[in-house]
C-alpha cells in the first residue's frame, strides 16, 4: 500500500520537474543561437554572391528562428515564475500553519490564566514585601541602638581623659580657667579655648 505524498514531497518533486524543463529549454536555446549565427553567415555569403533571392528565403529563416528563440526566454520565465509561486504558497502555508498552532497555545493559555488571581499575587506580594522592609527597618535601628549605648561614649570619655592625663593637660583646671578670664589678659579665656580645641583635634583626628 502506497503512502500518501506529503506536501513537500509534492513541492520538491515539483520543483525539481520544473528545473529539469527549465534546462531542456536552456539546451534548444542554445542550439538556436548556434543555428542563428550559421543562418546569418549563409545571408552574408548570398550577398556577396549577389543572390537577393537566397538572401530573402534566408532572412525568413532567421526571423522565424529569432521569434521562437524569444518564446522560449519567455516559457523560461514562466516556469521560473511558476517555482517562485510555488514556494511561496508553501511558505505562507506553512506560515499559516504555524500562525494557526501559536493560536492554539494562547487560547489555552487565556483560559489557564485569571487577571484577577494574578492581581491579588501581586498585590499579596507588595504587602509581604513591605513588611519585609519594615522589619528590616526596624532591625538595623535596634542594631544600631545596641551599638551605640551609653556606655560606649562614658568609655570613650575615659579614654580621652586617660590621655590627657599622660600628656599633661587637665581638662578640668583648664576648663575652669577658661571660665574665669584673667584680669590682665583679657583674651586669655579664647587662647585657652583655642588650644583645648587643639589638643582635642589632635587626639581625636
Amino acid at each position: 500500500m502506497f503512502k500518501k505524498k506529503t506536501v513537500e514531497q509534492k513541492m520538491k518533486e515539483q520543483d525539481r520537474e520544473l528545473r529539469r524543463t527549465n534546462r531542456g529549454i536552456d539546451r534548444d536555446r542554445v542550439k538556436l543561437e548556434r543555428e542563428e549565427k550559421k543562418l546569418e553567415m549563409e545571408i552574408k555569403k548570398a550577398a556577396k554572391q549577389g543572390n537577393k533571392q537566397a538572401c530573402a528565403v534566408l532572412a525568413k529563416q532567421l526571423v522565424a528562428l529569432r521569434k521562437q528563440k524569444t518564446r522560449m526566454y519567455a516559457t523560461s520565465s514562466q516556469i521560473t515564475s511558476i517555482g517562485v509561486q510555488a514556494k511561496t504558497m508553501n511558505a505562507n502555508m506553512k506560515m499559516a500553519n504555524a500562525m494557526g498552532a501559536t493560536t492554539k497555545t494562547m487560547t489555552a493559555m487565556n483560559k489557564q490564566m485569571d487577571p484577577q488571581k494574578m492581581q491579588r499575587t501581586m498585590q499579596q506580594f507588595e504587602m509581604e514585601n513591605s513588611k519585609m522592609e519594615m522589619s528590616e527597618e526596624m532591625i538595623n535601628d535596634t542594631m544600631d541602638e545596641v551599638l551605640n549605648e551609653s556606655g560606649d561614649e562614658e568609655a570613650q570619655d575615659s579614654i580621652i581623659s586617660q590621655v590627657l592625663d599622660e600628656i599633661g593637660i587637665d581638662m578640668t583646671g583648664k576648663l575652669a580657667n577658661a571660665a574665669r578670664p584673667s584680669q590682665n589678659d583679657p583674651s586669655a579665656s579664647n587662647v585657652t579655648d583655642d588650644e583645648i580645641e587643639r589638643q582635642l583635634r589632635a587626639l581625636t583626628g
